[in-house]
């Protein structure tokens, strides 16, 4: 089965020689929209350990991330390996790849390479810390670049010390924008009719992710720090208590300060000028926070919600993962698609969160994730190789399932 013809990026074919997480997530956009994603992996049993953080290939994590692609196992160290890779190369149209930079040019799959044997290609990199520069070298992980780019010094209660995001939010973040920069490579060739060699890396993608709290650094010189479940500029933004739990307020404009104020039955604070605007909110938020605690603890998670949303005052629960997907929102974003598993049969994986009015979701994913290799014979009879051309390429073990 191949991607669905009326989707978006059907019309692209993309080899994939990614690992671990941030390059696999930057494919999946693309896979999750038509491209015909074939996964390039070395032989099953070479490496293989070394090769991913997901655990193993039927889990969860490994079917998320390579949902839609299907899987063509090449030795790229044979020579008929890496004359099959550059076959490839040639009818392609997109080759992702996250190797460390030495990597990519002992094994060919650097831009200069690629673009000799196809001038449309293009050539998309994730790396650690950039293609240049002193720690271009170095083996990039989340956590290492969450510390550097400056996002563990703000998350986190002050004076409790750094705090990594419960997320992989860098592998993600890069993953996002070099999805996006395909997407722009694609565009510009519609017009140009050349290729070009588009990356990023996890910490640019990062620091890019700090946002205003880089720009507060970069305009004013100041230096952001950690201010636990308070927002750094708005109050009153953060949780508070309620009689069964916390509970996420977010009363930021003045309108809704003082629609928060009416609903708690606290309209005198409005009168007082500690809290009149929010300069004189910030300067006093723990006295606030204080006198908001003592109003909220008086409700039910549930009641202030359905008391403050109505009125506009952003206002919600704080759930656990079976709380999110049990959520009725969450069941009608209907934010799942099953996908058939070889050992599980239909497992559910999150669908893609981009919706396109033209081109609705299918009902569900054309491939699980594959098996090392499982594509070779199917995936080689679609590049036009015949049985006896697929034979020689597993006797060289140039192929191998």
């Amino acid at each position: 089965m191949t991607a669905a013809t009326d989707q978006p990026l059907a019309r692209y074919t993309v080899l994939d020689l990614t690992i671990a997480r941030a390059g696999p997530a930057a494919v999946r956009l693309l896979a999750d929209w038509g491209a015909r994603v074939i996964r390039i992996e070395p032989p099953p049993g070479e490496n293989e350990d070394g090769r991913s953080i997901t655990g193993d290939r039927h889990g969860p994590d490994d079917q998320n991330l390579h949902r839609n692609k299907r899987s063509l196992s090449i030795d790229l160290k044979n020579p008929n390996g890496r004359r099959l890779f550059s076959e490839l190369v040639g009818k392609a149209d997109v080759v992702v790849e996250n190797f460390r930079a030495h990597v990519k040019y002992r094994l060919g799959v650097d831009y200069e390479t690629l673009k000799k044997i196809n001038p449309r290609i293009i050539l998309a990199s994730i790396s650690g810390f950039g293609q240049s520069g002193p720690y271009s070298s170095r083996a990039g992980v989340d956590q290492i670049v969450q510390g550097l780019s400056g996002l563990m010094s703000v998350t986190g209660h002050a004076g409790g010390g750094p705090v990594r995001a419960g997320i992989a939010v860098s592998d993600t973040a890069a993953g996002m924008f070099l999805g996006q920069g395909i997407l722009l490579a694609l565009l510009h060739r519609e017009h140009t009719g050349i290729g070009q060699w588009v990356h990023t890396s996890m910490l640019e993608s990062m620091i890019s992710k700090m946002d205003f709290q880089a720009a507060r650094y970069t305009v004013l010189g100041e230096v952001a720090e950690q201010q636990g479940n308070d927002h750094p500029t708005l109050v009153p933004m953060g949780t508070f208590r309620a009689k069964d739990g916390l509970v996420n307020i977010a009363a930021s404009t003045g309108r809704m300060f003082a629609d928060l104020c009416g609903a708690l039955g606290a309209k005198s604070l409005l009168d007082d000028p500690r809290y009149a605007s929010n300069r004189a909110r910030v300067a006093n938020k723990v006295e606030l926070r204080r006198v908001i605690n003592e109003l909220t603890e008086q409700f039910t998670v549930h009641e202030l919600v359905e008391l403050l949303a109505p009125l506009g005052v952003p206002c919600g629960p704080i759930y656990n993962l079976g709380e999110t997907f049990a959520d009725h929102q969450v069941k009608h974003l209907q934010m799942t698609l099953p996908a058939h598993n070889p050992v599980h049969g239909d497992i559910e994986l999150l669908r893609s969160p981009i919706n396109l009015s033209a081109c609705p979701h299918p009902e569900r994913f054309h491939h699980a994730g594959p098996t090392a290799g499982q594509h070779n014979h199917e995936i080689l009879a679609e590049f036009g190789y015949d049985s006896a051309a697929i034979e020689v390429l597993e006797k060289t073990r140039a192929i191998k399932k």
